[in-house]
């Protein structure tokens, strides 16, 4: 989940200018390099500490742990991110200031992490603690303005202080009364706010997945899959594209981050298909939309995944399974359309010469899939989600030592490792600790539970309301915040009403997600698709236009698999093989009417491709009348193409 671009058997570390260089540099990976010991510590119950305190703390005690690794990992908020951009070379003495206070505060307060338990110091503390917990707040606060932007910001500032003027809002956003004291004391030395549910999953899950993904980057990973994607598919009509959507399929699903994907494989694949005749506003969107939807992939899918997980109390290997078709989909769309537009434009594949053998490809970096293939097992086969991570880190690290050729891996690369994954521990806690604020109003307010049953009433019976509601809510949040927080948020709000109206708790949730992440390729936002047309060298706007239009079948899938959970995998086997055919038939007619070619046809025009969207929208309907009927229009529009109409033939 870095940011960097990654070159083979290299890591280029972006750290925001020069700020992180020298000593501190070392101070960086030293202190990274104990919060991931002490998460692992944590999570494969190692004891390595015994019965003994350190200082005074019980690292065993989740309390006192949250507290450390809250002032390990969000010190260096502010030595890594600076507060102005004209600072970013340099570290002021300020920022050294706001780190020690934010370290010694979280300490304190960790050094306590039994008696705020046993005497409920969220209620009632000293002086000397409330002081503390005001301080935390401010320091969380200023942490996720460098690390989120000023929208998250805001948001996460309102909601801090929303608990003092709650009392003065109308009807269900109304919340007890709360003193400036309390609700401070709430938020730094409570359970429900920032060592709350992101601090959680951070420290149980995240970790381990950000350094699996890191050991990624920095053993070349990002060439490998790359590498593989354009052996399998190079040669093919409009072989480029399909390598972007592959390639960036596979290293999304497993950094999880949309703009580090777009970073990362664009810099490859986007020149590559504007040299084989792609325009660079068509390069740039396809390259957005399989970075997207690598974050919807799994098996690692990206931080929210995890969260989804936390907040519906199942394991995380059934939010995997549930998310596995409609990725799936999203991919199939990608790939057909890319395959019509070449033969509709004539465009070949790369050249002989550019396409490396597959087997040369597999023979170098056969232990990139070794360890993924290992990392599925142990999450879907073995469910042990929390250990599964470190264990397929542990098999890539091995497996690149013994057998990584010119890109073995050795001790320069292991502190690469350790700096990236630092680097994207930092910045993920930056973030999550303040979107913790907003889970802890909600719930010390009782604003969440509040709105849901509001809008659940407002929707009445319409569940199709409902879901539109909640669509055009996740897709304006999703504008300015971040993935996390839009699904955060939502969930607290519109969880409940899309349970109690009937709806598949998973596929609500991840109705939810996919519906927040739309705005990374949708103007006037679209953040993958600008990042894309830097590369391309293509209108910015015209670029998210056309990956909106090449992602059109995310815009439809939330619907379906919401209405229809057998396309998430919940029902019998029967129907869902069934309903799964029909949609594969339907994304293939949505992907030939959105770029004019039907195989077997030819070029068609619009009085053929209007029917095939009517086709695959009936398809996509439950019922086996509705199947029939979307079977009948496809055949009669094969017959008026093959007998009545001349073919359109490119």
């Amino acid at each position: 989940m870095s940011d960097a671009t990654a070159t083979p058997g290299e890591l280029a570390i972006d750290l925001s200018g020069d700020r992180i260089v020298g000593w501190v540099r070392w101070l960086s990976i030293a202190m990274g390099t104990t919060g991931i010991f002490l998460a692992m510590n944590q999570v494969f119950n190692w004891n390595f500490f015994g019965a003994l305190e350190i200082f005074g703390v019980d690292l065993i005690i989740d309390t006192s742990f949250f507290y450390i690794m809250l002032g390990i990992f969000l010190s260096m908020v502010y030595l890594f991110y600076p507060l102005v951009s004209s600072e970013k070379n340099r570290i002021p003495w300020y920022d050294w200031v706001l780190f020690a206070l934010t370290l010694g505060s979280a300490f304190y307060i960790a050094y306590h992490g039994q008696t705020i338990i046993q005497e409920g110091w969220d209620i009632v503390a000293p002086t000397s603690a409330t002081i503390i917990a005001g301080i935390i707040s401010l320091l969380a606060l200023e942490g996720v303005r460098r690390t989120g932007g000023w929208i998250l910001f805001g948001v996460c500032l309102f909601f801090f202080l929303y608990p003092l003027f709650a009392e003065y809002m109308p009807g269900f956003l109304w919340g007890p009364e709360s003193s400036v004291e309390e609700f401070v004391r709430q938020h730094a030395l409570g359970t429900e706010s920032i060592i709350g549910l992101p601090m959680r999953v951070v420290t149980r899950l995240l970790i381990g997945f950000l350094l699996f993904g890191s050991a990624l980057v920095v053993t070349g990973g990002g060439e490998f899959f790359m590498a593989f994607a354009t052996a399998l598919l190079g040669k093919t009509r409009g072989g480029p594209a399909k390598v972007a959507i592959v390639s960036s399929g596979f290293f999304g699903s497993l950094s999880g981050s949309v703009i580090s994907n777009v970073v990362t494989t664009g810099q490859i694949t986007i020149p590559t298909m504007k040299r084989t005749g792609y325009p660079a506003t068509y390069a740039g969107a396809i390259e957005a939309c399989a970075s997207t939807g690598g974050a919807l992939m799994p098996p690692v899918m990206g931080a929210v995944a995890f969260i989804m997980a936390e907040f519906l109390n199942v394991s995380y290997a059934t939010v995997v399974l549930a998310a596995l078709v409609p990725a799936l989909l999203f991919y199939l769309a990608l790939l057909l359309q890319a395959d019509n537009y070449a033969a509709r434009n004539g465009l070949k594949g790369q050249p002989a010469s550019e396409i490396p053998k597959m087997w040369d490809v597999l023979k170098s970096g056969w232990y990139y899939l070794f360890s993924l293939a290992m990392l599925i097992y142990m999450l879907i086969g073995m469910r042990i989600e929390v250990h599964a991570p470190y264990y397929a880190t542990g098999v890539l690290l091995i497996s690149s030592a013994i057998f990584g050729g010119k890109n073995r891996i050795g001790f320069r690369h292991l502190i690469e490792l350790a700096m990236d994954a630092t680097k994207n521990i930092v910045n993920i806690v930056g973030i999550l600790v303040g979107i913790g604020l907003i889970v802890g109003s909600l719930s010390y307010t009782g604003v969440g539970p509040a709105f849901s049953g509001e809008l659940l009433q407002f929707a009445g019976d319409n569940v199709i309301l409902l879901l539109v509601l909640g669509a055009i809510t996740s897709f304006i949040l999703g504008m300015g915040m971040t993935v996390s927080a839009c699904y955060i948020f939502l969930a607290l709000v519109m969880g409940q009403a899309m349970a109690k109206s009937g709806l598949d708790p998973v596929a609500g949730h991840l109705f939810i997600l996919y519906w927040g992440m739309m705005s990374y390729i949708t103007p006037p936002v679209a953040v993958a698709a600008v990042a894309a047309s830097t590369i391309a060298g293509s209108h910015p706007m015209k670029t998210g236009v056309m990956a909106m239009r090449l992602g059109a079948i995310l815009f439809l899938l939330p619907f379906l698999f919401v209405l229809n959970p057998t396309l998430i995998l919940h029902g019998e086997p029967f129907d869902i093989a069934h309903d799964v055919t029909t949609a594969i038939i339907a994304v293939w007619l949505m992907a030939s009417a959105f770029e004019g070619w039907l195989y077997w046809v030819g070029r068609i025009d619009w009085e053929v491709r209007a029917p095939l969207i009517v086709a695959a929208v009936v398809l996509l309907y439950p019922g086996t009348y509705s199947d029939l009927f979307g079977a009948i229009i496809v055949a009669l529009i094969y017959g008026y193409c093959r007998f009545v109409r001349k073919p359109k033939v490119a």
